[in-house]
């Protein structure tokens, strides 16, 4: 964790996540015992690529990216995390080293589980090994809708597709119909420059697929918005 960090602290209320409350009581215990909730700026590094996985992730506020980047600084994102998501279990399930870096796209709280209390709870836990498979299996579609819409979609569609994927219901089950999310914010999400993506918001606006206001952007159609560009492929 980058020097920014504040000091950890006891991990939040996790009532309000579903595969949380189908815990037993004892288990529920043992997380919001050992877990822990730590702040981060914008622009931190919550794990890089190359360390040990550490911890399972979750995102209490705020939002995130997983990314990979080269020694020139350039970088492709697999996926961005808002509030209510997690990430990481695969590699803490492999206990692998991790294979991209986890970024704050701006301040968040993020819930850090560890991972030895992660393997206890798949060895424990049937609901819990039940919501990590079907986590698994969503991240892994996600990650292949992800590549074929850079390779295959134009600009205005890799941005709808990006806004889209925020709100996948089990994946971000938090994610409201008015995002907080910055141009600067989305370009960081799909790699593509904040000029352009200002073009490619507009496009959708005058299709009424979103609203634009200031720092937010209110998705008017999600049905179209899932749809829009992918027809073809």
């Amino acid at each position: 964790m980058d020097s920014s960090d504040s000091v950890d602290r006891a991990v939040p209320e996790l009532d309000s996540h579903e595969w949380f409350t189908a815990l037993d009581s004892g288990h529920q215990a043992l997380l919001r015992g050992g877990s822990v909730i730590r702040h981060v700026e914008a622009g931190a590094f919550i794990a890089r690529r190359g360390e040990p996985s550490q911890h399972w992730i979750g995102v209490h506020t705020g939002l995130i990216k997983l990314a990979v980047y080269n020694a020139d600084g350039r970088g492709a994102t697999f996926s961005g995390v808002p509030a209510g998501g997690w990430s990481g279990e695969g590699s803490v399930l492999k206990r692998e080293l991790r294979r991209y870096d986890v970024v704050a796209v701006r301040a968040s709280d993020i819930i850090l589980v560890p991972v030895e209390l992660f393997h206890l709870l798949l060895a424990e836990s049937l609901s819990f090994n039940a919501f990590v498979i079907r986590q698994l299996n969503e991240r892994m579609g996600q990650f292949i809708a992800t590549i074929q819409n850079q390779r295959l979609l134009a600009v205005d569609a890799q941005v709808a597709q990006a806004i889209a994927q925020l709100f996948h219901p089990m994946l971000y089950p938090r994610t409201s119909r008015v995002l907080e999310l910055s141009q600067e914010e989305i370009g960081m999400l799909t790699g593509i420059s904040r000029q352009r993506v200002n073009l490619a918001l507009g496009r959708l606006a005058e299709l009424n697929l979103i609203n634009i206001a200031y720092q937010s952007i209110r998705v008017v159609d999600l049905g179209g918005l899932r749809r829009y560009g992918v027809a073809s492929l």
